[in-house]
């Protein structure tokens, strides 16, 4: 079998508060300046280093201790994707299995779980199971799809850690019917102004959706985005792709890598484009973050305006918005989506040309879970210590998620969650 496809996996009134524009250009204080390796790259199971991309990959053994490594045996898949980690299923529904990562609990982090079954629990489908960070239940996941498909799944969120170290963990749940497992895991510092009108002591988001619009190449990932983004193509069978090479936008809110805006999805006459996008239906009655961006090469060259008026399902999303050379996005925090999203861009009145989109960003929002009592956290991890043989499952938040206490471990309930008795 050739190599797998990639495939992102859906995560998990009026709109409030209101769309905002940004279009400022930003610099990152020194002290904060990002290499890729200030991200660390997992490849889980494996035994050795690797470099794929640019990256460099290490194995996962100084981040777990218990689970299972197997071989993928197809051949011509990267290697990330040649070991898994596994664990078992037996007796552990609802317990959880984690990796710990030390990190900066001041900052946030883009975490993303990759996975491709290979067979290695002899099943013909990969099971089905939860993934979770810190005491957050992040998603479930499920596969099948992809894995029938012949591709890849990756999940994707941003997330600020509760401690020294971020927990990533993998649980059975009821429908889990094989031993969870997973391929790679990256856990990578985002700049500060990245998605910071989120309070991440609150909330982290599950990322739906991030494409290129009018991009019919490859996924854009590291190098050309220093987070290591994943920017898929979108749209290109819906409108003729339209160029703007020319422009050279760097460093808007968000940080989107220069070269998404290279393409554009755009109507050449004064008249709406509609579309589909997300290209899924959204689970209903849930909120959303949404950033779309824009830039605009015609603009420099003529004495032409674009201006554009956004609405999503009807609903008034951005009025006037006027799209430069310069570049800007415009973004929301929360705003309620379920179902078919249709996502029109209308010339406002006294627009000369049509409109355009390059590209944009959707995120489920998800209230945050919390963490135990930091001084019940630490007398069970100094009780960990004392165990020659602690339970494999005693690691990650002791009481949450509130199904995935450690073994032997009951907590308290409300807002102030402790261990009541061991």
């Amino acid at each position: 079998m050739g190599r797998p496809g990639l495939r992102k996996r859906e995560g998990g009134g009026g709109p409030e508060p209101g769309p905002t524009h940004r279009s400022e250009q930003y610099e990152e204080r020194s002290s904060h300046k990002l290499t890729p390796y200030l991200g660390v790259f997992i490849d889980c199971g494996a035994n050795v280093s690797s470099t794929v991309n640019g990256l460099d990959w290490l194995p996962d053994t100084s981040y777990i201790s218990t689970g299972t490594s197997k071989i993928v045996t197809e051949q011509g898949i990267i290697p990330t994707l040649a070991t898994v980690r596994t664990f078992p299923l037996q007796n552990n529904v609802f317990k959880k299995f984690c990796y710990e990562i030390p990190v900066d609990r001041t900052r946030k982090y883009l975490i993303r779980t990759t996975y491709y079954y290979g067979g290695v629990n002899g099943n013909d489908n990969p099971p089905v199971f939860d993934q979770i960070v810190d005491g957050t239940l992040w998603s479930v996941v499920n596969t099948t799809e992809d894995y029938v498909s012949g591709n890849l799944s990756y999940y994707e969120g941003v997330f600020m850690p509760t401690g020294k170290k971020l927990s990533v963990c993998l649980a059975a749940n009821t429908y889990t019917d094989s031993d969870p497992f997973i391929s790679a895991l990256e856990v990578v510092l985002l700049w500060d102004q990245l998605y910071n009108s989120t309070d991440f002591r609150a909330y982290g988001l599950s990322l739906v959706a991030r494409h290129n619009f009018g991009y019919d190449g490859p996924v854009i990932g590291y190098p050309d985005d220093q987070f290591n983004r994943y920017w898929e193509p979108f749209g290109l069978d819906a409108f003729p792709q339209s160029s703007s090479r020319n422009l050279a936008v760097s460093g808007i809110w968000n940080l989107p890598p220069p070269s998404v805006f290279q393409t554009k999805l755009a109507r050449s006459l004064v008249e709406p484009l509609m579309l589909l996008w997300p290209p899924f239906p959204l689970q209903s009655s849930e909120l959303y973050y949404i950033a779309l961006y824009f830039a605009d090469s015609q603009i420099s060259a003529s004495r032409s305006s674009r201006t554009i008026d956004i609405t999503i399902n009807g609903v008034a999303y951005y009025n006037n918005l006027t799209v430069t050379p310069a570049g800007i996005v415009v973004f929301a925090n929360q705003w309620p989506l379920g179902g078919i999203t249709n996502l029109t861009l209308t010339p406002a009145p006294g627009s000369t040309v049509g409109p355009l989109i390059n590209a944009g960003e959707v995120f489920q929002v998800l209230p945050a879970g919390g963490k135990t009592l930091p001084r019940d956290v630490i007398a069970m991890i100094n009780l960990k210590r004392s165990f020659q043989n602690p339970p494999a499952d005693w690691n990650g938040d002791p009481c949450l998620p509130s199904r995935y206490s450690w073994t032997g471990v009951t907590c308290s309930e409300g807002p102030r969650i402790r261990i009541v008795t061991l």
